[in-house]
């Protein structure tokens, strides 16, 4: 047994509104600057459809991932060493710019620049690679709008393997949306791809990363990764790819994509695995057993075995106690509601996917029957408008079973805490339906739903006696360009990275951003020291800190707001009845509380 550690995520696709939020801001995070124009580390696709790039899951045509050989030993779908060695300087086997979408912007200076003419100026798309004007056609998610329909049947790979089943009318259609990073895979093809040794997984925490000073562009990566989730820079002739935000993960912080995602559907934790059982899990003949075969790769934390040896293996103790709190674990193997996407492609991926359940309400619901039945829920799964066998095709090889356990589990989630919210006596017989306790459930209720911040990321911070130097492992990435991050300019650490600061990225940063983000102390308006937390707020009353106290008594502003008064927070004055503000000098203002000089905002912001 050779114990590692592997960052992981899971992601409740449930919850998903397909809003982008995620995408915008790991786009404006990491691939904001010149070259990754089309780049999208984070995307949200919409299911069924093509994809971004179009039709990726075709591994026919762009042969990413492993295959086994006829004497049953892993292989590149690409080909072998030789084979790879004799076309290295030429990888066809990839998507071109228009399998992703050509990138554009609007010549907006036209509107405010344009002459006195006789019609309404326009604001031409203009490409971002040529500078010359250009049709639209295409985008990262061109499918939202024609989800399900009959013109994407004949392009959705997954959906040609099931489409016999499914009946296309524009009526009964289907659609939901999977986000999608790079799987940070135990089994990673893009790293066994590369002929430099660029690609690499971090020791300490499986994360995959791309050293830039090593890759020569050759993109064999692009072609071996499955999920065509490492990207070509047209500009530094270098490849790059999801990085997991790794210095955020340093100091216990989430991905960026996991921090502003709107319905809190991301989950991230420390897994174990057991190393050297790796390639006979991923060689697994049958193809429909890959899913057992990974979750047997992952180690139980709490097991006194596994935590003797991965002392033994250098992973620091409290890395061991994240591993035991993690909810990772928990949805994979004590809730077993957790599936990898694509597992036949054997690169053994490490974020996991909760299949959506919300349709079957909606379809009981239009029959007049109560949606929420367990009964109802349970004869109604095989009937969803997201067929069972699409769903199937994503995320178990086709292998029907273990989706359908999984979506009967959480329909009796659903049904057993609806009695309980009503107030009524729960039934014990729903969970013992499909397998599980009733603590089990609650529990698994409280993570699916009402998990605080701290519950859904168990991230323990790097040990810099293990990663040598925080700051020098957050330059390892840098690409070696005027103006590339790391090296001067605005890169995907901020400004900090940038032109005029020789300095790499200071690990303090994330430290203070950290101690911002997950503060319980009240803001002071004055001083603006620290920020009212409201990752933790359980929903009910008023936050503390949130809304300055009254000071007329009035015992309806709450125990809260009497308690923000100990702390210093400074009172705005309420407005006399049926009066208008008014400041000095009869200005018609009057001053806020947190404003600085002249009445403008306070250097800190607002709270």
């Amino acid at each position: 047994m050779r114990v590692m550690a592997q960052m992981a995520m899971v992601m409740n696709l449930d919850k998903c509104i397909g809003c982008h939020t995620c995408s915008v801001t790991c786009k404006q995070a990491w691939t904001n600057r010149a070259g990754t124009e089309y780049v999208w580390f984070n995307n949200v696709e919409t299911r069924p459809g093509q994809g971004y790039p179009r039709t990726y899951e075709d591994q026919e045509t762009w042969q990413g991932g492993w295959t086994l050989t006829k004497r049953g030993r892993l292989q590149l779908k690409a080909g072998g060493r030789l084979k790879n060695l004799l076309t290295i300087f030429a990888s066809p086997k990839q998507p071109s710019i228009g399998q992703y979408y050509e990138p554009w912007t609007y010549d907006y200076e036209n509107l405010t620049n344009a002459p006195l003419q006789e019609h309404t100026p326009v604001a031409r798309p203009k490409s971002l690679l040529t500078g010359e004007n250009m049709n639209v056609s295409w985008s990262a998610n061109w499918d939202d709008n024609l989800g399900g329909g009959p013109a994407l049947a004949s392009q959705d790979p997954v959906l040609k393997q099931v489409s016999d089943k499914i009946k296309l009318e524009f009526e009964q259609t289907f659609m939901f949306y999977l986000p999608r990073i790079c799987e940070h895979c135990l089994n990673p093809s893009c790293a066994a791809s590369c002929p430099s040794g660029a690609i690499y997984k971090r020791a300490e925490d499986g994360i995959v990363l791309v050293d830039q000073d090593k890759c020569r562009g050759w993109r064999k990566c692009v072609t071996g990764c499955p999920y065509k989730k490492v990207y070509f820079n047209h500009r530094t002739g270098k490849a790059e790819k999801c990085t997991f935000c790794f210095p955020r993960i340093e100091v216990g912080l989430p991905t960026v994509c996991s921090e502003t995602c709107v319905g809190r559907l991301r989950y991230i934790g420390l897994v174990l695995y057991d190393a050297d059982r790796v390639l006979e899990a991923a060689s697994e003949p049958d193809e429909h057993k890959l899913l057992a075969a990974q979750r047997s790769v992952l180690l139980d934390p709490h097991d006194p075995q596994v935590v003797r040896e991965a002392e033994r293996a250098g992973i620091p103790r409290d890395w061991v106690d994240a591993a035991q709190r993690s909810p990772i674990w928990r949805l994979i193997h004590d809730y077993e509601v957790a599936l990898p996407l694509h597992p036949e492609y054997r690169t053994m991926p490490m974020v996991w996917y909760i299949p959506p359940l919300s349709p079957v309400v909606d379809a009981i619901a239009e029959t007049g029957e109560d949606s929420e039945a367990a009964r109802n829920l349970f004869a109604a799964i095989d009937t969803l408008r997201i067929p069972v066998e699409y769903l199937a095709e994503l995320f178990t090889a086709g292998d029907t079973v273990p989706v359908t356990a999984v979506l009967q589990r959480l329909a009796a989630m659903r049904s057993y805490m609806r009695d309980i919210n009503l107030g009524r006596d729960p039934d014990p017989s729903i969970p013992a339906a499909v397998g599980m306790t009733e603590s089990a459930m609650q529990e698994m209720y409280r993570l699916l739903a009402i998990a605080k911040y701290d519950e859904r990321y168990v991230i323990p911070s790097a040990h810099a006696e293990q990663a040598h130097s925080l700051e020098e492992l957050a330059t390892e990435c840098s690409l070696d360009y005027e103006g590339g991050p790391g090296m001067g300019g605005s890169g995907p650490f901020g400004e900090g990275s940038g032109p005029g600061f020789a300095d790499p990225i200071a690990v303090e940063n994330f430290h203070m951003l950290q101690q911002r983000q997950t503060s319980d102390t009240v803001a002071d308006p004055s001083t603006r020291k620290a920020r009212v937390n409201l990752l933790n707020w359980d929903g009910k009353g008023r936050p503390s800190g949130m809304f300055p106290p009254r000071d007329d008594g009035d015992p309806a502003d709450g125990p809260q707001l009497r308690d923000a008064e100990s702390t210093g927070a400074e009172v705005v004055q309420p407005l006399p009845a049926g009066g208008s503000e008014s400041g000095p000098a009869g200005t018609g203002t009057a001053p806020r509380s947190g404003t600085g000089p002249g009445g403008g905002a306070s250097p800190g912001g607002s709270s």
